[in-house]
């Protein structure tokens, strides 16, 4: 029986998969090729980079070209110390011909050219005899080039310029470089690119809807099991296609869940798919760890605080946002957010993780005799703890300018623990911070919003609260929740406590599209 693919390329014997070459513009590609284009392939980690390079390799070789997929990531560890990057390479590639093409020409040369040429000119020197000898016009397809740093990958794509001009004669007739990362960013400082011989930069997607569907129409078409259409729409909507959530969240929704794996009758529920969810992300799986690992980098601090705080402030560039999209963390249209509610949920909790596992919150006061919660004394400890211990937490966050919202979220994030979820909205410029607290009962969910302003120097109170009261209702109204608390966390200076802590109610001027007026519980802190 096949399964979702979590780890390595896909195989159709093993795994449920979406054709790797259907991900791409094959015609475009083959023209590229036919073409002696040297070109890019890029996509953020875990989107089936390597799948479509090995299909791409074999349709290749059926067309008459010399192709050969190798990987470079084994020197990574080599990093400037380029003569051990460049045996790695070199070495790499003799064994992946001698595989895909029964060819050892560089089994048998590549050391003595080493040898005698020199690690900067071992590579070019090696593909032009390499060339020379072929009677099939050589295609190289290097994946994980991104994995070379320093004067190791400078090199090898000098070498790959320098010998451009020679295909395919006596270099090879194509070249694709596969990673990460778009070709702009092969940039060694003033220099520019060392590879601006690319013709083309192209990215491979995430899957779309239908094709999400149709990865779990596989396995329900295999075994029976069918998913309710709000099951199907809940794997769409957490994933937004990203293919590594797809088939992780798929997997451990069919797979781990034991209930679901050992009665294929069961249809798969909504619920199902949210108690997978919530165990990836609380397992900090790889994938996730992966992209919480990169919130330490400046450059995509500088993209996702902004994101975080609320604020319509920023410092990133439009690199920094095109690195952040490189590694997916970020959608790709506007307006600029996290890529997808899985990562959105993931990233504040990475960050706040500390304050979430070290928050002594108990009793739960706020947890009704009759398994309800009571928001409004959430809210209202929420307060106190805040006013409490807002020094003590203001300096362990790594995001400075977001650690008011980190500190909320960790919070909530502790109480409905075991209890209930929350469901983040945050994007940049917005102003604000969505938070939807769903908290499940035996004959009913309530659900409440909470949403976070701060008021900083340049803004007036007032003005502050009556716009938050207008976007907390309007929220509330969509989400049909039961109730609404807008948080104002008053950042300016010189500001007392006795100044900052109030309650109060309003109502939304706007009313909800039962024709009544949304009341909103605002806390001042």
């Amino acid at each position: 029986m096949r399964s979702f693919n979590t780890a390595g390329p896909v195989n159709p014997t093993d795994h449920y998969l979406i054709a790797p070459l259907s991900r791409i513009d094959l015609d475009e590609v083959l023209g590229l090729v036919r073409d002696k284009k040297y070109f890019v392939l890029h996509a953020p980690r875990q989107t089936g980079k390597t799948s479509a390079l090995l299909a791409l390799a074999e349709v290749l070789n059926q067309r008459g070209y010399g192709c050969v997929y190798v990987t470079v990531e084994t020197a990574r560890t080599a990093r400037d110390d380029v003569q051990r990057a460049m045996r790695v390479v070199l070495a790499a590639l003799a064994e992946a011909a001698d595989i895909a093409l029964d060819d050892r020409f560089l089994a048998e040369a590549w050391a003595g050219i080493l040898t005698t040429f020199g690690p900067d000119m071992a590579l070019i020197t090696s593909l032009r005899r390499w060339s020379f000898a072929s009677p099939q016009p050589l295609v190289l397809l290097i994946d994980e080039i991104d994995t070379l740093v320093g004067d190791s990958l400078l090199s090898v794509l000098q070498q790959l310029r320098a010998g451009y001009p020679h295909r395919p004669e006596r270099f090879p007739h194509s070249v694709v470089l596969c990673g990460m990362r778009d070709v702009r960013d092969y940039r060694m400082g003033a220099a520019g690119s060392p590879f601006n011989i690319a013709a083309a930069s192209l990215r491979l997607g995430d899957f779309s809807r239908d094709e999400t569907l149709a990865l779990l129409g596989q396995h329900t078409a295999e075994t029976g099991q069918a998913f309710a259409p709000e099951a199907l729409e809940a794997v769409w909507t957490q994933t937004r296609g990203q293919p590594w959530l797809v088939n992780a969240l798929a997997h451990g929704t069919c797979f781990k869940n034991p209930a679901l794996r050992q009665d294929r009758t069961r249809t798969v529920t909504a619920d199902d798919v949210a108690a997978a969810r919530e165990d990836l992300i609380v397992n900090r799986v790889t994938h996730l760890d992966y992209l919480a690992d990169k919130l330490r980098e400046d450059r995509v601090r500088r993209v996702i605080e902004p994101m975080l705080s609320g604020t319509d402030r920023h410092a990133f560039t439009d690199r920094d946002v095109g690195y952040a999209r490189d590694l997916g963390l970020v959608a790709r249209d506007a307006p600029l957010r996290v890529a997808n509610p899985i990562y959105a949920e993931a990233l504040p909790r990475e960050l706040a993780w500390v304050a979430q596992e070290t928050l002594d919150l108990s009793p739960p006061r706020y947890v009704r005799a009759d398994g309800s919660l009571d928001a409004e004394l959430l809210m209202q400890e929420f307060q106190g703890f805040f006013r409490r211990h807002a020094e003590h937490w203001r300096n362990r966050f790594a995001y400075e300018e977001a650690w008011p919202q980190l500190l909320l979220q960790a919070y909530l994030q502790r109480v409905v623990n075991g209890g209930g979820r929350i469901e983040r909205e945050y994007a940049l410029g917005s102003g604000r911070v969505d938070l939807l607290i769903v908290w499940p009962l035996a004959d009913r969910v309530q659900e409440f919003v909470v949403e976070c302003k701060v008021v900083r120097a340049r803004d007036g109170l007032e003005r502050v609260v009556d716009r938050g009261v207008e976007q907390t209702a309007a929220y509330v109204d969509r989400c049909a929740a039961e109730a609404g608390h807008l948080i104002v966390i008053d950042r300016r200076e010189n500001r007392s406590w006795e100044e900052k802590v109030f309650h109060l109610r309003r109502r939304a001027t706007q009313p909800r599209r039962d024709g009544g007026a949304v009341p909103v519980d605002v806390w001042g802190m």
